[in-house]
């Protein structure tokens, strides 16, 4: 026993196969450098027509180049982590210390109640001692529709709780439980008390349903709490007090199962809102739930996950102390980053939002250089990290100190002198969101606190374990995908644009490598550009004839050919190795395109219009549930348009652009046939092809479907007129 308690809680590994990939990288370097060679060599003379066009594809492909020596930076030395929960258990049982959970809502329409408790049920349920668990729900939309579901949540735990624990249930969301797990035969225990406690859950879903389609509370409902009469003196979901209700208080000796067995404390909050003051989304909505929970249970400990992401993994608090409590190196961990996981995904993944290469390899690789990045949810923070401390090579955690339960006050007394922690106010003069809490100035908040926590010192973790810890909810339509990834693109170039830049902010305070890790996310934005360009202007010059290529029969040919097969070989390559098929890979490039010529752009844009005052941050949520037609199509992995935007009418208008200029060529070829024009053009023609290819579901979209999810007429004609109108510039 003594030997092993100098055993470590988690092991590190590096992965396998790195000289292969090491190969791959110096292969395509060296590539790289014949085709500068040969544009540098080739430049055409003054006055020579495409000599700035060439010039651009150039530059473009210099900065591809950089682009992809940050993300080979990234993948250069991935590292895994495995735990040993059993050694955990055997030294700190009866020490463990308290974890406050938190969950964040905004709005009852996109975000049901349902689904939010069904969040909350899974981390109640966590294989963890109950009485060291604290619950908190922070509801930006202030709505009592979601109250009454928490209420309704607090009285099912007291069933949900034993039965997970009696039959170690597997995941302990009951939603997910009784879709997914296999119904056991017979007149077995496990049987009996399933299907009891699925009829009551049931019961219960239906009366949050049936009372949300009313969109009111009734009189009944609201003499059931005290609570829902704060929503008397509530005038709009943006201006309103704060509503601070223990719904189960872990120190009351009563609060206990059908078991007897204490329960976790549960606790809803809206945080004060008046419209003249900035409620800066859902970071205020974390730092008004830090300070609160200090005042509450104050555990050292916090994980926070979006109302979607529900607990898979019943184990996973007990993986991430692994790395906490770690005798040797626990000290110095600020965050333990768990993956973002989908459980709606299809098996195509038709809108590329699995994450599977960024969660499998890229988050590996940010951890084997200093540490990864803060995404926002299944995230288990240090309290002190979140509160502004620095790290100290002589810190050492005493988990003994941490009181993680008020003994002294009453519920009601606890409540109320809780209320001005989540005021307006409270904030004013103070360093929250600066140098305390999570960060205001980015609209991706998660990137910039967590790059902020390494640059104090903080080591950051990241575990994926074999069953995921968190599995939500991914978009189900093409423009959700992209409005997502545009406020994603917009924040992270934000940091990058500012003070706050890596290498800025972490100038001697994180390694380069981690640095350039960095770059590989706020790049987005300007990578736009020049994916645009590559998009235009070989088209545009092969409709006008101007090669832009060396001739198929020219030797120079073979660095562009060999560059672009072995990059995307490995590409698919990776895409399958980490789960994905073939034809996931090929809805993988048109995302990796759709994103880079709308999303990306936009979210530059977006900047732009902030920082010359025309427009101010806005807070876009994914929407997390769908209309059963959308549902049906989106697992019949059908395109869904449905609507008129501007990243549409570019999608559109540049598919027509390629496909104009693609046939322009052809007619030109044909028409030269003896003159062996072809060769001039042929990775001309090559390129525009293979964007026609790719835009295929949006011709679809455009000419030959008719149900409601095609493209808008209006942009069918906007897209038509822009693109023959771009043909006519370039030809005349």
């Amino acid at each position: 026993m003594a030997k092993d308690d100098n055993l470590p809680l988690f092991e590190t590994k590096s992965a396998k196969g790195r000289i292969l990939f090491q190969i791959y990288s110096l292969l395509i370097f060296v590539g790289t450098c014949f085709i500068f060679a040969y544009r540098l060599s080739h430049i055409p003379a003054k006055g020579e027509p495409g000599r700035w066009a060439w010039m651009g594809l150039f530059f473009s492909e210099l900065w591809f180049c950089f682009y992809w020596f940050v993300t080979t930076v990234v993948r250069w030395n991935p590292i895994y982590r495995n735990t040993f929960k059993d050694r955990l258990s055997h030294r700190y049982e009866k020490a463990l210390p308290g974890i406050d959970i938190f969950v964040c809502t905004a709005d009852p329409v996109i975000e049901p109640p349902v689904m939010v408790i069904n969040t909350v049920l899974s981390v109640m349920a966590y294989d963890y001692p109950p009485e060291k668990l604290s619950v908190y729900l922070s509801d930006d939309g202030c709505s009592d529709l979601t109250f009454y579901a928490m209420l309704e949540a607090s009285r099912f735990s007291k069933i949900w709780l034993p039965f997970c624990k009696k039959f170690k249930v597997e995941p302990r969301s009951p939603e997910a439980y009784f879709r997914t797990a296999v119904e056991p035969l017979g007149e077995t225990v496990l049987a009996k008390e399933r299907s009891t406690v699925k009829m009551l859950y049931e019961d219960m879903k239906k009366r949050i349903e049936n009372t949300t389609k009313l969109g009111q509370i009734s009189e009944e409902i609201s003499k059931e709490h005290k609570g829902f009469n704060e929503w008397i003196l509530v005038a709009s979901r943006h201006d309103h007090q704060t509503i601070l209700q223990i719904l189960i208080d872990g120190r009351d000796s009563e609060a206990v199962d059908i078991q007897g067995q204490p329960l976790p404390a549960l606790v809803y909050l809206a945080r004060e809102k008046r419209t003249q003051y900035h409620h800066h989304f859902k970071a205020g909505a974390m730092n008004a739930l830090i300070r609160v929970s200090s005042r509450i249970s104050n555990s050292p400990i916090i994980l926070n996950v979006d109302c979607d992401m529900y607990s898979n993994n019943s184990k996973s608090v007990r993986d991430a102390l692994c790395f906490f409590m770690d005798e040797e190196k626990g000290n110095e961990v600020g965050f333990v980053q768990f993956p973002q996981a989908f459980e709606n995904l299809t098996k195509n993944d038709v809108h590329s939002s699995s994450l599977n290469v960024t969660m499998q390899m890229e988050m590996p690789g940010f951890d084997g250089n200093g540490g990864p990045c803060y995404i926002g949810t299944g995230c288990f923070h240090r309290r002190e990290t979140l509160s502004g401390k620095k790290y100290n090579k002589n810190f050492k955690e005493d988990w003994k100190r941490w009181s993680n339960r008020s003994v002294e006050k009453s519920t009601r007394v606890l409540e109320e002198t809780s209320k001005v922690l989540a005021s307006c106010n409270y904030e004013e003069n103070t360093q929250w969101g600066k140098e305390i809490g999570v960060k205001y100035d980015s609209t991706v908040e998660d990137v910039l606190t967590g790059l902020a926590i390494q640059c104090r010192g903080w080591r950051s973790i990241y575990f994926n374990p074999e069953r995921k810890g968190f599995l939500g909810v991914a978009p189900t339509t093409l423009l959700q995908s992209l409005v997502q990834h545009r406020r994603w693109s917009d924040g992270d170039f934000q940091i990058f644009a500012s003070r706050h830049c890596p290498f800025v902010l972490g100038y001697k305070k994180i390694p380069l490598k981690l640095q350039l890790s960095y770059c590989i996310y706020p790049l987005w934005a300007p990578t736009s550009l020049t994916t645009l360009y590559y998009v235009i202007v070989p088209s545009l010059c092969l409709l006008k004839g101007i090669s832009l290529f060396p001739q198929i029969s020219n030797p120079w040919v073979l660095a562009f050919v060999f560059v672009i097969f072995l990059h995307r070989a490995y590409s698919l390559g990776e895409c399958i190795w980490f789960g994905g098929t073939f034809k996931g890979w090929w809805n993988d490039q048109r995302m990796w395109l759709y994103r880079r010529i709308t999303s990306y752009f936009f979210g530059l844009l977006d900047y732009i219009l902030k920082q010359l005052g025309f427009t101010k941050s806005t807070f876009f949520i994914t929407a997390k549930v769908a209309d059963d037609d959308v549902s049906q199509r989106y697992d019949q992995e059908v395109m869904e348009f449905g609507t008129s935007s501007p990243m549409f009418t570019i999608l559109a208008t540049l598919a027509l652009l390629n496909a104009f200029c693609f046939f322009g060529g052809l007619k030109r070829v044909i028409a030269d046939l003896e003159t062996m024009v072809w060769e001039q053009f042929a990775l001309q023609i090559l390129l525009c092809g293979l964007l026609v290819f790719i835009n295929l579901p949006v011709y679809q979209g455009l000419f030959f479907r008719k149900d409601v999810a095609s493209l808008p007429t209006s942009v069918s004609y906007q897209s038509t007129i822009f693109a023959l109108l771009a043909c006519v510039i370039a030809l005349y």
